[in-house]
């Protein structure tokens, strides 16, 4: 206690209790929630406060007005669309991960081709326009020639974690959601295969040009790229950049 205080006491005033505010997928949620003990050890005097919801939701929020210092995509094309709004020279990519299908435990299914079953009468998508995770569901559909098809049997949601709760509790015969967050719940759905199909899911950070505190929004990114973060968004079920 003694150190940490010496150490607050050290830091210029503009560092101490500064709150920086990290928009960040939905997906990223409890990733984020674990790296932050770690990121506010390394900047004394700092504290994360982390708004999570589906990626396009968060843009809009950003176009708004919304006081924000990081913006953390499950996309590349929503990052692409906040160009107006990043500090370009900030933006990298600091994860990766996969599409997958999941279903209640006990479910036989096993492959894309299972969905045209009858017995599946409800399939949890996000929403293309704005949730990443529906936008490569539907590029995966697509690709399998079953998106149409499929239509009468798609059950809208507002980001993966509302598609990942629909299949916990039952509710629908499957959805897809991203490896990390199957793995999150794997006590609560079954991982019936890996999707392919899509674009590649990849995971851009940047600091927003109107941040309050832009250095410290720095060393946000700076941290994810770093081997503790990496190594944690792993163990989380995330690939590398």
């Amino acid at each position: 206690m003694l150190r940490r205080a010496l150490l607050l006491l050290l830091l210029p005033l503009s560092v101490q209790g500064q709150e920086l505010t990290v928009s960040a997928a939905a997906s990223l949620a409890d990733a984020f929630k674990a790296l932050t003990p770690g990121f506010e050890a390394a900047h004394p005097g700092a504290k994360l406060r982390f708004n999570s919801a589906a990626s396009g939701q968060l843009l809009q929020q950003i176009a708004q007005g919304a006081p924000v210092d990081v913006f953390a995509s499950a996309d590349e094309a929503t990052m692409d669309r906040a160009q107006q709004f990043i500090t370009p020279p900030s933006r990298r990519v600091f994860a990766s991960n996969e599409l997958v299908l999941v279903t209640p435990p006990g479910s036989a299914l096993s492959s894309l081709a299972d969905l045209n079953l009858a017995g599946v009468k409800r399939i949890a998508v996000g929403k293309p326009a704005t949730v990443p995770v529906g936008r490569y569901t539907q590029q995966a559909l697509e690709s399998a020639r079953m998106w149409q098809a499929l239509q009468r049997k798609i059950v809208p949601a507002d980001n993966v974690r509302q598609v990942l709760d629909y299949v916990a509790r039952g509710e629908v015969e499957a959805g897809f959601v991203y490896r990390s967050d199957a793995q999150i719940a794997k006590r609560r759905v079954r991982a019936a295969m890996t999707v392919g199909g899509h674009e590649p899911v990849r995971y851009p950070v940047a600091v927003l040009q109107g941040s309050r505190q832009p250095a410290l929004a720095q060393a946000f990114v700076n941290y994810l790229l770093g081997q503790p973060a990496q190594a944690l968004l792993q163990q989380q079920g995330f690939g590398t950049p």
